[in-house]
């Protein structure tokens, strides 16, 4: 099955759709937001996403008055929200930015209002994070504005993703096997259960959403199938925030791509032919040729 974004087909017979998650790596800078809009589009990504909340609702009530050190000076956690939360006019701005740069955007809500504020903006696609899956109302929110939903199924339970599956129309839903730890060591990757995904909800894309350091384990996702790949990008891992040490630096991003295109190419169809490469070697190397085997002129 396919599902479409923004006329851009997703699913097992197109190209990998590669998102680049800004998350809060912008820090509340529009300008810094900007430069890593450039990072996606420059590296050959389909997408960027960003995070919005309404701070007072999606912010856990034990959280709320912890202190927290920032580089604007120490504040709680809830003032700090705030903080790195872009407005109407803001996302309107880099909305607009993305979109030139050739870019789909979207955004993780964390609360219904959220929903609402993204649905004003046009988004052409809503993304679930891995915290929300067992938020039911904001599923069924979500649910009812009629787009494309990515699901990432991070510190999820095979029960609680099939509750959360259970919301929305398949046609429409693309899945995302993750590991919410941040940075991800390679032992909690369990990359085989993007095969198990695929089995449990047969039609429904199956991508990664990966927290890793470096490359590898995004690209095995590919070579086992990931339809999607999402990776955080910031322009400085060493940067302040929770999310940067698990973060593609520009070049890392660049890479990431450049390989992702080199593995479909190299997956094939699975028909084990003769290719025209192989000719002049087989007319070379071969002692034994059967009558019907494929032929070609050997010089030198």
């Amino acid at each position: 099955m396919t599902v479409t974004i923004a006329g851009t087909p997703v699913g097992p017979e197109s190209p990998v759709y590669v998102i680049g998650e800004i998350g809060l790596n912008h820090n509340g800078d529009v300008e810094l937001a900007k430069r890593l809009i450039d990072v996606a589009a420059d590296a050959g990504a389909q997408a960027v996403k960003f995070q919005k909340r309404t701070p007072e609702i999606s912010t856990p009530e034990h959280m709320k008055s912890m202190p927290r050190e920032t580089p604007w000076g120490t504040m709680t956690y809830l003032e700090y929200r705030y903080r790195v939360e872009f407005d109407r006019e803001q996302y309107i701005e880099l909305g607009d930015y993305a979109t030139m740069r050739g870019l789909h955007w979207f955004a993780s809500p964390w609360d219904v209002p959220s929903v609402t504020f993204l649905e004003d903006l046009g988004v052409v696609a809503h993304k679930v994070a891995s915290a929300s899956v067992t938020d039911h109302e904001l599923l069924a929110a979500l649910a009812a504005t009629g787009k494309p939903i990515i699901l990432s199924t991070g510190m999820s339970t095979i029960d609680e993703i099939d509750d959360a599956v259970s919301h929305f129309d398949r046609e429409k839903l693309v899945l995302l096997h993750a590991t919410s730890t941040y940075p991800m060591p390679p032992e909690e990757a369990n990359l085989r259960t993007i095969e198990t995904l695929r089995r449990r909800y047969p039609g429904v894309p199956i991508g990664y959403s990966g927290h890793e350091r470096g490359l590898q384990i995004s690209l095995a996702a590919v070579a086992l199938g990931a339809t999607v790949v999402e990776r955080h990008i910031t322009l400085d891992r060493t940067m302040w925030g929770s999310d940067h040490a698990a973060s593609l630096e520009p070049q890392g991003l660049e890479h990431l791509v450049r390989d992702i295109r080199v593995i479909e190419q190299a997956m094939g169809d699975g028909v084990k032919r003769v290719f025209p490469g192989e000719l002049a070697p087989l007319a070379k190397l071969r002692r034994v040729v059967p009558q019907d085997a494929p032929v070609a002129s050997v010089t030198g």
